[in-house]
């Protein structure tokens, strides 16, 4: 019979299976990288500032929240309409305690970019080996 054992990196592949999670308004696509230390969520938000947008961390939970292009012409006709427009609300559930009050967000040409540390218990841990 064979043994399955949960290794860090094992438990880690298994977990960016499950989904993370979306709720209310238009879909606004994020990519979100991990590393040791934090995760960093990448958006796009054409148009708008900083000013224009809302980010919330409560506890493992992020959510971002703003309007993109909200039109004011609503009588006019359309051949194609491909571009999301209207309010978003994205929330996000990472798999790891996170450390809110070091995050840091901004946006440039258009791309939100947050960083999020990992809360201290939840970063990797490098024990030395001792020798008697």
């Amino acid at each position: 019979m064979a043994t399955l054992y949960m290794t860090p990196t094992f438990r880690r592949a298994i977990r960016w299976y499950q989904p993370t999670g979306f709720n209310g308004g238009s879909r606004l696509p994020v990519d979100v990288h991990a590393d040791d230390q934090a995760y960093t969520i990448t958006a796009a938000v054409p148009g708008l500032k900083a000013e224009d947008l809302h980010v919330e961390i409560l506890d493992d939970v992020v959510t971002l929240r703003g309007e993109i292009g909200a039109e004011e012409e609503t009588e006019r006709e359309y051949l194609l309409r491909e571009l999301n427009l209207g309010e978003f609300n994205r929330s996000l559930r990472l798999p790891d305690p996170l450390d809110a009050g070091k995050a840091e967000a901004t946006v440039k040409d258009g791309m939100l970019t947050l960083r999020i540390p990992k809360s201290e218990e939840a970063r990797p841990k490098v024990i030395p080996v001792k020798t008697h």
